[in-house]
Parts: C-alpha cells; sequence; structure tokens
C-alpha cells in the first residue's frame, strides 16, 4: 500500500517529523481505528485521525444533535440540529479526507456490538460519558488484545491512559468502581478542554498505530487546565482484576 503523489504532498509536513516518514505514514494508511462517542473528545480525535490520514474509521454514537452540544462537538453544524450526529460526522469527515473510509453505527455500545466491532479495528478510542459503555469497550479490547485509548473530563480537568492487553493495566485495573453520583449528561463542558483531551487522544493512537514516539505505558496523565498543572501518574495493573487479572 504505498503512498500516492497526492498523498506523499497532502502529508508533507507530518512527514518532516524526525522518526515519522513515508513507513510511518503508510502503516497510519493501512489501520483501523473505532470512536466509541464523538462529542467533545471523539469528535476531536476523529478529525485529527483523518487529517492525519488514518486508513478507517468506525464511529458509534447514538442519538440526534442537540442545541446544547453544538459548543464542543466541531463536526456538527448549527443547521444539523434535530439529525443523526453519526450521519453529519461521516459526511464533515468525507468531506475533509475523502482518502479515509467511514462506517457509522447509530448506536449505543453494547456488549455484543464492542464485541463485534472491537475484533475489527486497529485501535479502540474510549469517549462515552458513562461507566457501562466504557467497561464494555475495556472488556473486550482485553479480550480480543485490540489496543484503547481511554480519556475523560469534567469541567476543566482531564485524564488519559492507554489500554494495552498484556502490557499495561486496563480501565478496571484503574477504576474498579463506578462513581454513584456520576451524571451522564449533567457535567459541565467548556468546548476548548474537551477539544483538548480528544487531540491528545489522536496524538496517542497514531504513536501506537505506528511506532512513532513514546505513548503513556502505564501511566495516566492527569491535568486542570484552570491552572495549567499537568501531572503523570504511574498506573499499577491488579492481579486480581476481574477483566484482565
Amino acid at each position: 500500500m504505498n503512498l500516492s503523489e497526492h498523498e506523499k504532498e497532502r502529508y508533507k509536513r507530518q512527514m518532516t517529523l524526525e522518526g515519522f516518514g513515508q513507513e510511518q505514514q503508510n502503516t497510519l494508511k493501512s489501520k483501523s481505528a473505532m470512536i466509541a462517542g464523538i462529542g467533545g473528545l471523539g469528535g476531536n480525535a476523529a478529525l485529527y485521525l483523518a487529517a492525519a490520514g488514518i486508513g478507517k474509521l468506525v464511529i458509534v454514537h447514538y442519538g440526534k444533535l442537540t442545541l446544547s452540544n453544538l459548543n464542543r462537538q466541531i463536526l456538527m453544524k448549527d443547521n444539523w440540529v434535530g439529525n443523526a450526529r453519526v450521519t453529519q460526522a461521516k459526511k464533515f469527515i468525507e468531506e475533509l479526507n475523502p482518502l479515509v473510509e467511514v462506517e457509522v453505527y447509530d448506536e449505543r455500545i453494547s456488549e455484543e456490538l464492542a464485541g463485534q466491532l472491537i475484533p475489527t479495528v486497529d485501535i479502540a478510542l474510549s469517549a462515552r460519558p458513562n461507566f457501562y459503555e466504557r467497561r464494555q469497550l475495556n472488556k473486550a479490547s482485553v479480550a480480543h488484545g485490540v489496543p484503547m485509548v481511554e480519556a475523560a473530563m469534567n469541567a476543566m480537568e482531564g485524564y488519559l491512559f492507554n489500554v494495552i492487553p498484556g502490557k499495561t493495566p486496563c480501565l478496571n485495573c484503574v477504576f474498579p468502581e463506578d462513581d454513584p453520583g456520576w451524571q451522564e449528561l449533567g457535567f459541565p463542558v467548556l468546548g476548548a478542554v474537551s477539544g483538548a483531551l480528544g487531540c491528545l487522544m489522536a496524538i496517542e493512537a497514531i504513536k501506537i498505530l505506528t511506532g512513532f514516539g513514546r505513548p503513556l505505558l502505564g501511566q495516566m496523565l492527569m491535568f486542570n487546565l484552570f491552572d495549567m498543572e499537568f501531572k503523570k501518574l504511574r498506573i499499577m495493573h491488579d492481579p486480581m482484576c476481574d477483566v484482565c487479572g
């Protein structure tokens, strides 16, 4: 799967990065990613993965666009309110980069759907706003040996870590219990915060897929953008983990 002259021109600025040349770009072209959720996090991640030249995106997101989504969901448009978000996301991405194949599912993540889709992709990005769907993604990722980028935000804070089956702790090791007080649609969001985290998800996915750079392994990045504090914490594998132990 060689790069065309069009692709060499399109991606030449990133191929001037030290360690990211035509080989890495070719590899990215051959890869696929499942993005679970195209809100503030997943929408930005999808946008930059497409811009970078990934071969295929599988997008899963249930529901129609609401007016309150528009402060952060940059794949959407004002005149699309009331319509399915995945349809607009596919249209936007294909207009941005027609070289990227886009497959969409207007569904919630279930155990069955995660088990069906994750084995067909090279990486999964977990960007759903509830524990149940994230845990289904984590279980399927571990079961099928597919890497997953896990990230979440609340107000001005966020976290990010990678689940590499057999090498790193999984989501259940880090968060064995749900937060009973969490409200899926009740947390505050400044769009630029979720956008920044979505971009970081795309960067980690590109690194994992191509072997470029140093992705987070056994570490969690945490930040508070209210006062621009960033830190990395070591995360530990739980030998008694119900999912990967």
